[in-house]
């Protein structure tokens, strides 16, 4: 099975585009998130694939992010959700919205999405709409993480210490006492920097 395409764009037309790898032409199938992301004919692309499998045919599926894919494979795991309606989905709305849309049940988003009925968007939520709560959390919970690491770097680059040496004592700081104020990782970090 193919998982991944790294090539030259040498074709595009919206939902579909054609990569050279190695003298190659593969046709892929991509949402438009995608398709917009792989930017002019000539550019290096890289694509996390899908393939999909039928008695009468062989069919990739790209996609610019591992998000953008996963949430692909669970779309098509929901019963009756193919990989064209799959695509078509992501086509229609971005994935963090997709994912928060999904985690509140708000059927009225999903059927805005061309292709998806009532009785689809209804499946999509009965059946995604746990794992997606927790998705969403797990995000929320890992942005806040990104933020207070990039402000106690910022904030020990300021002064005077590299940044390799900030993010490692940031990591450590963070890891070890994660629910503390700034002021308490700042002089943790300092003293981990100074006992070095």
């Amino acid at each position: 099975m193919i998982g991944r395409l790294r090539g030259q764009l040498i074709a595009k037309r919206p939902q579909e585009i054609t990569v050279d790898v190695g003298g190659v032409g593969y046709r892929v199938h991509v949402p438009l998130s995608t398709f917009y992301r792989v930017g002019e004919v000539g550019n290096s692309v890289d694509l996390v694939i899908h393939t999909h499998v039928r008695d009468d045919a062989l069919t990739l599926f790209g996609f610019g992010t591992q998000t953008e894919h996963e949430l692909f494979e669970r779309l098509i795991g929901v019963s009756g959700v193919g990989p064209r309606l799959a695509t078509n989905i992501l086509s229609g709305i971005d994935a963090s919205e997709l994912v928060a849309a999904l985690a509140a049940a708000d059927v009225a988003r999903l059927t805005s999405i061309p292709g998806v009925g009532k009785k689809t968007a209804e499946r999509l939520v009965l059946e995604l709409r746990d794992a997606m709560q927790r998705q969403a959390s797990d995000a929320t919970a890992l942005s806040h993480g990104d933020r207070h690491k990039q402000d106690l770097v910022a904030a020990l680059t300021h002064l005077g210490y590299s940044r390799s040496e900030a993010e490692r004592a940031a990591e450590r700081v963070l890891r070890e006492k994660p629910e503390a104020p700034m002021e308490d990782w700042l002089r943790s970090a300092l003293h981990v920097l100074s006992a070095r």
